[in-house]
């Protein structure tokens, strides 16, 4: 019966993919530019494909093993957390014209640098997929392994796209600068508190030896 593990990683990785975060932030303001956002809905769709399959074929188990690493992980997505919530707070205070509408394009380069940025140091990135899908999935036996996987990629791949064109289709509403701005503000104050939260966790599981 692989249609039963199927359903869990697909319930599981929605659960955890859905949440707005810096990956789900940058699909949706790229829909709103309508700029390369299938393509960035394609990359961290493909990330998360590799990095589920890594978790649950045996790469969580190994992350959780090594606590330096995680920290070193932890530290560095602290950081980067801290920095993206500024730059969203900082457009709050900015005047500006509707993304949609300011004419503004992004070159494919500056596009694909982010994208990798929010995926690669991101430290929800790794937690969610690698470590608690992998620890999940890495429960299951092994002729289910490969159904809970897709589950979770399945998620993945279907949100990821849904947000991109969804956001293309509601540009003009979603780039009015009123809109943006209020957006702008719940993002940048959602990275705070999850950069706060992951600080948290590290304090309760103390310094690696």
């Amino acid at each position: 019966m692989y249609w039963l593990p199927w359903i869990q990683g697909f319930t599981l990785g929605a659960g955890l993919i859905i949440p707005i975060g810096a990956q789900n932030a940058f699909v949706l303001n790229q829909g709103i530019r309508r700029q390369h956002h299938l393509l960035v809905a394609a990359i961290c769709g493909l990330f998360d494909v590799l990095l589920i399959s890594l978790g649950v074929f045996g790469g969580g188990a190994a992350l959780q093993a090594h606590g330096l690493l995680y920290w070193g992980i932890s530290l560095a997505g602290m950081a980067f957390l801290l920095l993206y919530g500024a730059h969203c707070w900082r457009r709050v205070f900015r005047h500006g014209q509707s993304l949609a509408l300011d004419g503004r394009e992004r070159g494919l380069r500056a596009v694909l640098v982010g994208v990798l940025a929010v995926t690669l140091l991101n430290p929800q990135v790794y937690i969610e997929t690698v470590m608690i899908l992998g620890s999940v999935g890495g429960s299951f036996a092994e002729e289910h392994k490969w159904a809970f996987a897709l589950g979770c990629i399945s998620a993945s791949l279907i949100w990821f796209f849904t947000l991109a064109l969804a956001a293309a289709r509601m540009s003009t509403w979603l780039g009015r600068p009123v809109v943006q701005k209020v957006m702008d503000a719940a993002i940048g104050t959602l990275m705070w508190l999850l950069a706060g939260k992951l600080a948290l966790g590290l304090m309760a599981a103390g310094a690696p030896l």
